[in-house]
């Protein structure tokens, strides 16, 4: 029972993600060169391993960006933050975009990341303000990849524990660094397998839940082998419509070290109650 309200939670949050901006479609848009560099040895180990150059810096600050696209509809959904990948805990503001009218009702979501868990402010009809959200990951069909607006930027980075090919493109300035370019294709259940114990769940229910397990990426990795830049591209089923959703997210990441203070709800601020589709 527990089950089926995460799920029903889940997908009443990702549908009201797309459907309550583009409400009355009518008003929602349809529509670097890299430098030679000598090629890595292994590209597809590199990858595999960059996750574990996140631990080891510690921190980060972090932007998202999340596009879906569905029946000609596409809107785009962004967040800023920070994130302890030692501790696996995050905190992220996500910002709905503007409706059709150009104007935007919409309070910025408040979201704490942490290991199985999505915690959120200001998401869901009849929740109070004072309320969180809470989410099991591992229960929501796509791991938390999509639901929240925003891919939690340690999920990202263990996506890439499944690279399955990869090939090295080249060198590029990314925000004052200089980075490598790489491009590939990942397999979530193979990124399960090899994930933290936090993450096995969630990428675990993401590859039986997406269209498709294969999820093809662009990455950006510093001297120290650290994600600078992501990009994933999902393919989604939404809910009971089983309409396919295209969605891009992109992670930046930077800043490394900064400090990092998240503290999860207690449980007496935690809404007990069901979330209304908006």
């Amino acid at each position: 029972m527990a089950e089926r309200q995460q799920r029903r939670w889940g997908t009443a949050v990702v549908a009201g993600l797309v459907a309550g901006i583009c409400a009355g479609a009518a008003g929602c848009s349809g529509s670097g060169a890299a430098a030679e560099d000598a090629q890595p040895g292994d590209p597809v180990g590199t990858l595999r391993r960059a996750a574990d150059a996140l631990v080891a810096a510690g921190s980060s600050k972090a932007r998202t960006s999340m596009e879906m696209a569905t029946g000609g509809t596409r809107v785009t959904i962004r967040g800023e933050g920070v994130y302890d990948y030692r501790r696996q805990l995050g905190r992220l503001k996500v910002v709905l975009p503007q409706d059709p009218a150009g104007t935007s009702a919409h309070r910025p979501i408040t979201e704490l990341l942490a290991p199985g868990a999505l915690f959120m402010k200001n998401r869901g009809a009849g929740v109070p303000a004072d309320k969180w959200v809470r989410l099991e990951t591992a229960t929501l069909s796509d791991g938390n990849l999509v639901t929240g607006g925003a891919t939690d930027p340690y999920t990202a980075a263990e996506v890439l524990r499944g690279t399955r090919t990869a090939t090295y493109v080249g060198t590029i300035r990314l925000a004052g660094a200089q980075v490598r370019h790489y491009r590939g294709t990942a397999d979530l259940a193979a990124a399960a397998r090899d994930a933290s114990a936090g993450g096995r769940g969630p990428l675990g229910a993401a590859a039986l839940g997406f269209a498709t397990a294969e999820v093809p990426f662009d990455v950006y990795l510093d001297e120290q082998g650290r994600i600078r830049k992501v990009r994933h591209r999902f393919s989604y089923v939404n809910g009971a419509r089983r309409e396919a959703l295209a969605v891009a997210s992109t992670t930046l990441l930077y800043d490394f070290g900064v400090p990092v203070d998240v503290r999860l709800p207690a449980v007496r601020d935690i809404y007990a109650g069901r979330i209304a589709e908006e």
